[in-house]
């Protein structure tokens, strides 16, 4: 029997899928389960990580909060995606990657029993981190509308309440890949406001847009600022997954105590990692765009193959869901028939929000395979589904 904390931590599917992909060691598999990238890392990342293998000064557990270089970057890039000015030295802590710095942050704003409201589908790795920091996931719908997704604002006011301390956003989120609009952002802020909660924005994929718009940022809304903290990393954007750099920039007194939660949860990040994260933030071109358009290209393509399928479309991120219950399958039936006779693989999203939901899809990354071998991937699913 697992401790209390762990009961209702589901697993997320992910590791069982790429698991079972290397074990099989096929050329012919594509690898569609997991969030990886095959675009690399700005240059000047790559040097600057060379160079620090050998720099001592890399090769410690201080500071405590991050090296001066990337925590300057890191306010500094925030500050200007929000328009907002932030104090490297007050406002933001460098964390071991995005994710533990979303989970150093709830630490720090979740008692027990409080609620986070998050919508559904979302990442199970956020689902779980509220509720291993004691929380209670409050799950909003997202809606298909024209061919995309839209966040159910009836569904959005309906889910504020007193026990409301946290709203989690992401956008363009994963695994659906909404990108919020301006009405969706209001609705947001106004819950925010209503109920004096925190807004917790994971931006880890906030520049990977097929919008043509530009980058919504809570904390340059009107009063939002003092509530919103904000958590990115360089895993995506900048293609650096194994660095496991992240920040967390927000105002100075909950900075204070996300900076304590992490000072005792993880103590200290990877040395070696953050001077090539900050180099990344500071290249002149950090390919961000380049990369932006690639991943379009991959999203466009699969889109068009899958015209006849019930495919909902991503406006931004790394993946995009499709209905396999609508199809007569469940997720894990069409993943396990997808994987056998396609050769494609690909998770379901069984703990992904509410099952009656989320739990209708298989999630599809194109973020990781070039478009010559996505190419035909109608004709595999046709196989492997008949349909």
């Amino acid at each position: 029997m697992p401790v209390s904390r762990l009961r209702h931590i589901p697993g997320i599917g992910v590791d069982k899928m790429g698991n079972a992909a290397d074990a099989l060691a096929s050329g012919e598999m594509l690898r569609l389960e997991n969030l990886d990238t095959d675009i690399r890392p700005p240059a000047e990342a790559l040097a600057a990580t060379r160079a620090a293998v050998d720099d001592d000064d890399a090769n410690s557990y201080l500071p405590f909060l991050g090296a001066q270089a990337i925590r300057q970057a890191a306010a500094a890039r925030v500050g200007r995606d929000a328009g907002v000015a932030y104090d490297w030295q007050s406002q933001c802590v460098i964390s071991a990657g995005g994710l533990s710095g979303i989970l150093n942050a709830l630490l720090a704003m979740l008692e027990p029993g409080d609620e986070a409201i998050i919508t559904d589908p979302a990442y199970a790795g956020l689902l779980n981190r509220i509720r291993l920091a004691g929380g209670v996931p409050r799950l909003v719908p997202l809606v298909v509308a024209d061919g995309g997704w839209r966040l159910d604002l009836d569904a959005l006011a309906d889910a504020a309440g007193p026990r409301t301390r946290v709203v989690l956003t992401m956008s363009p989120s994963m695994p659906s890949g909404i990108v919020h609009t301006a009405a969706e952002w209001d609705a947001i802020a106004r819950v925010v406001r209503d109920t004096g909660a925190w807004l917790l924005h994971d931006a880890a994929m906030e520049r990977i847009l097929y919008t043509d718009g530009p980058v919504r940022h809570p904390a340059g809304i009107d009063g939002l600022a003092e509530r919103t903290v904000t958590v990115g990393c360089v895993s995506k954007e900048y293609r650096m997954i194994g660095w496991r750099v992240g920040w967390v920039v927000g105002p100075r007194g909950i900075i204070d105590d996300i900076g304590l939660v992490s000072l005792t949860n993880v103590v200290c990040q990877v040395g070696i990692a953050m001077p090539g994260a900050a180099a990344a933030l500071t290249a002149a071109d950090d390919g961000v765009a380049a990369a932006t358009a690639e991943w379009r290209a991959r999203r466009d393509l699969i889109l068009d193959e899958l015209a006849d399928l019930p495919v909902v479309r991503p406006d931004g991120g790394w993946s995009m869901l499709v209905d396999t219950v609508a199809l007569g399958m469940t997720p894990g039936e069409a993943s396990k028939r997808a994987f056998d006779l396609g050769r494609v693989a690909a998770t379901p999203m069984t703990g992904w929000g509410d099952d009656s939901r989320a739990g209708r899809y298989l999630r599809l990354v194109f973020a990781n395979e070039p478009r010559d071998r996505l190419r035909g991937i109608r004709e595999r699913l046709r196989a492997a589904w008949n349909v």
